[in-house]
């Protein structure tokens, strides 16, 4: 049987949405990466345990209320802080600007949908300066900076590396209840569609959003939201991900491993889902592909294509779909999650095991966890 291929299309494909977020005339600020996410966590020796003794994340700075960490790339203070409180959720996601002008734009966009802006001189974690973080129209708190310290990059301190090396933040993936409406704001904002999931009634259940020439620094994904799905790290190879496995393996920690590892459908990446001690997931990717051309192919997945979110058709866990970490308020109280009323991705594939192929015209086969317990 001939299968269906994803579809290539040159322009963002995904459907109008039904109450768009105003488009504002201010300029949106010139983003030109995702570059850090401050974390919070409940018990802040073990996370650094986690993310410096295992993943082999750096520290930068520390003290008893906050643990400043980078990979091994990375040339500013940061790309992930993980500051102890009381609930596990997501405080930040922290994106650089061109120009400290941008900062001045994204007041005067923000302001305009009339979202809840602060603006710090001093910035709001060290090694960063002026600032602005705001509670965005879906409810994430985005961070805005430009002005960094510098440290030392570590690429050429070969000493310093381990097997699995983690070198570069990737990116982001948010869970929001209307992605079409998430994808306007974030066009809006400047970031562009390079992949979606869609089905054949125009319902859209993922999309792939980025400014940097990757498949995206973050993604949006459909479902009870705001809420933050992962954050990604990038290693150079896909045998840093496998010597990751090898190194839980060894510490008897396997069942921090979630999902993978595995290649993707969608970005063609090589990935492996971790869980850190709160929950949070972590995913580690590499091999994705470039995407800076102004005309670069948008790729659009049948969401019953059973080789989208695994290339190789296996599993995806029930909680890959369903879990995700709280975000927070500018004040740092939860935000109130609302329900996706779209049917979601695990509803309409059969099973949601990943085993089932239920692509159109295709004959249900392959084994379905629920009949083989």
């Amino acid at each position: 049987m001939e299968l269906p291929e994803p579809t290539v299309t040159a322009v963002d494909p995904i459907p109008a949405p039904a109450n768009p977020i105003p488009t504002p005339s201010s300029p949106a600020p010139d983003v030109v990466r995702c570059a850090y996410m401050e974390l919070v966590v409940t018990d802040l020796a073990v996370s650094r345990a986690f993310y410096v003794d295992v993943l082999g994340l750096v520290v930068t700075e520390e003290d008893d209320e906050a643990v400043y960490l980078r990979t091994m790339e990375e040339f500013i203070h940061h790309n992930l802080v993980l500051r102890k409180g009381p609930i596990a959720a997501a405080a930040a996601f922290g994106y650089r600007v061109r120009t400290p002008e941008d900062l001045d734009r994204a007041v005067a966009f923000y302001e305009e949908l009339g979202c809840r802006v602060e603006r710090r001189a001093e910035g709001f974690t060290r090694g960063i300066g002026d600032s602005v973080r705001v509670e965005d129209p879906l409810g994430f708190p985005y961070e805005f900076f430009h002005e960094v310290e510098h440290v030392e990059r570590l690429a050429w301190r070969y000493d310093l590396h381990r097997p699995g090396t983690i070198v570069r933040l990737d990116h982001f993936n948010q869970v929001t209840p209307d992605v079409p409406r998430a994808v306007r704001y974030m066009e809006d904002l400047g970031f562009r569609v390079t992949e979606d999931i869609q089905d054949e009634a125009g319902t859209t259940y993922a999309a792939w959003m980025r400014r940097k020439p990757t498949v995206h620094d973050t993604a949006m994904t459909g479902g009870n939201g705001p809420r933050m799905h992962h954050i990604a790290f990038a290693t150079h190879e896909k045998h840093n991900i496998i010597a990751i496995c090898d190194t839980l393996g060894a510490l008897r920690m396997s069942d921090v491993i979630e999902r993978g590892p595995g290649r993707h459908g969608v970005s063609n990446a090589f990935y492996l889902y971790l869980r850190d001690p709160d929950g949070h997931r972590v995913e580690i990717y590499t091999q994705d592909y470039y995407t800076g051309d102004p005309d670069n192919p948008v790729v659009t997945w049948d969401v019953h294509d059973n080789q989208r979110r695994d290339w190789w058709g296996n599993p995806v866990v029930p909680s890959w779909y369903t879990d995700a970490s709280l975000v927070l308020d500018l004040d740092g109280n939860p935000q109130p999650v609302v329900a996706r009323t779209d049917d979601s991705e695990m509803e309409v594939t059969i099973g949601a095991d990943g085993f089932s192929y239920t692509r159109k015209g295709d004959e249900e086969k392959g084994f379905k966890l629920g009949n083989t317990l």
